[in-house]
């Protein structure tokens, strides 16, 4: 076996249900609280995270995943992690996609960005820059975050392009595990995903 292992196993946490993840607005900068059902899904959290072994525990800077974060029991005080905030939605902020697809029909957030907001090729780099930190630890690690930027972490995380972040879907208060193979230590992989947190997944 590689001395390299353990490698970290990072346990990725979508924060549960705000009004705007509910009317599927996007939603980066905006600070939305959780809605008391968000509130309810976090704290189903609890039994799967108490039983993990953390080691660390980051979260997005935004309240909703630090709002998720303490009433899952994991931190009340994570660590904040600036590259783990949603993407930043620009002219975009609090519109649906629908929306947005009336005034252009082939716009795909993954590859288009937004205006006056992120690039693919910014998120990118800040989930590159999170993926290198995370790597570099040892044990079980917990991270609050957000949907879209977590679908580009997956991505990521398995070596492939923001483009294709649009196949990992992420809903509210899931969770999802992204290791390494315990045979062949370099090869990243996603161990659970988008599980729901009012569901067995160990």
């Amino acid at each position: 076996m590689s001395e390299k292992w353990p490698p970290c196993k990072l346990f990725y946490i979508r924060h549960g249900e705000t009004e705007w993840s509910l009317s599927r607005q996007h939603t980066g900068v905006t600070e939305l609280a959780l809605t008391p059902n968000g509130e309810a899904q976090a704290r189903a959290l609890r039994p799967w995270l108490s039983s993990a072994g953390l080691s660390r525990v980051y979260s997005s800077p935004r309240l909703r995943a630090r709002q998720t974060c303490e009433l899952s029991g994991a931190s009340d005080r994570p660590e904040i992690e600036n590259d783990a905030a949603e993407w930043d939605y620009g002219d975009y902020e609090g519109r649906r996609s629908s929306e947005i697809r009336l005034e252009r029909p082939s716009w795909d957030i993954f590859t288009d960005g937004c205006p006056n907001g992120e690039t693919p090729a910014q998120i990118g780099a800040r989930a590159d820059r999170l993926i290198a930190h995370i790597k570099a630890l040892r044990g079980n690690v917990a991270l609050f975050s957000h949907g879209q930027f977590g679908m580009v972490l997956a991505a990521r995380w398995l070596g492939l392009e923001v483009s294709q972040a649009r196949h990992f879907r992420i809903e509210p208060a899931s969770i999802g595990i992204l290791t390494h193979d315990r045979d062949h230590p370099d090869t990243p992989i996603i161990e659970l995903w988008n599980a729901a947190s009012d569901a067995p997944w160990s």
